[in-house]
């Protein structure tokens, strides 16, 4: 497959994000509604983390097996310090991002007051972005996996991963979007259009660098960070759901994992 062409296909699978992000702009309805929505986005995001880790042991089990213990060793360490650092290195994140001075003063109370009224929407808003990119974590290992396949000669099967990778990176925009869902809040286009980019962009990043490098410890390496990432959200998202509705939440979580396993079989099914 000519390299323009693959690279070219790689971006819509990758854009292929977008399709789902338009839902937070939709009026919203009950809080019943919202809470499901939220919950279909953290069971898309539970998914997600079983497939990611499932690939990203894959390479660690196969040194194991070959008994080749300096590979086992880095990708046994890349795993570990990549699942860490996305768990975390996001928890220490927010407690950096969240240690902001306060004023003192006759309009440090109103301050304070404004403030709390919008930490709600800010924290969903980081939230959402933390989403995006886990999520692009995740999507530059499979933009590797179809620069890698169309650079070995397998134009079929990189084409068949490119179509794939589209139907499912389609639910993951949804999933982006589900904690701003869940509270009602509307954010602006430009919102959506940055983390469009955040999520669907390393797609074709990974197929470009894919078609000229061959790395099991870079695969490993962004698969690792992409679960530590979206463990993180998932706890995230299913504290907020079991205070609004745990019942409303659990149907969410289910209806989504079932979207995610459907896409991930048609992608199967392709392979095969």
């Amino acid at each position: 497959m000519p390299f323009g062409q693959t690279v070219l296909l790689g971006a819509i699978a990758g854009f292929t994000i977008f399709l789902g992000l338009p839902f937070a702009r939709m009026r919203s309805g009950s809080r019943e509604l919202r809470t499901l929505l939220s919950g279909i986005s953290a069971g898309i995001l539970v998914f997600l983390l079983f497939d990611i880790l499932g690939h990203a042991t894959e390479p660690v089990e196969a040194a194991l097996v070959e008994k080749d213990w300096g590979q086992l060793a880095v990708l046994g360490s890349v795993y570990v310090i990549g699942l860490g650092l996305g768990l975390l290195g996001l928890l220490y994140a927010q407690r950096w991002a969240a240690r902001r001075p306060v004023g003192h003063g006759p309009g440090a109370l109103a301050a304070a007051e404004a403030e709390a009224a919008s930490g709600t929407h800010d924290a969903a808003l980081r939230l959402g972005m933390v989403i995006a990119s886990g999520i692009g974590l995740h999507n530059f290992s499979e933009g590797l996996v179809i620069g890698q396949s169309a650079a070995a000669g397998e134009a079929s099967l990189a084409l068949l991963l490119i179509i794939g990778f589209g139907l499912h990176n389609a639910t993951e925009g949804f999933g982006i979007v589900g904690p701003l869902i869940g509270i009602g809040l509307r954010p602006t286009w430009g919102w959506l259009a940055v983390a469009g980019l955040i999520g669907g962009a390393p797609t074709l990043l990974g197929t470009v660098l894919g078609t000229v490098v061959n790395s099991p410890v870079l695969f490993v390496a962004f698969l690792a960070l992409a679960a530590g990432a979206i463990l993180y959200v998932v706890g995230e998202l299913i504290v907020a759901g079991r205070r609004a509705s745990w019942e409303m939440t659990l149907w969410g979580i289910f209806g989504g994992f079932l979207a995610g396993l459907v896409t991930d079989l048609i992608l199967v099914a392709a392979r095969g």
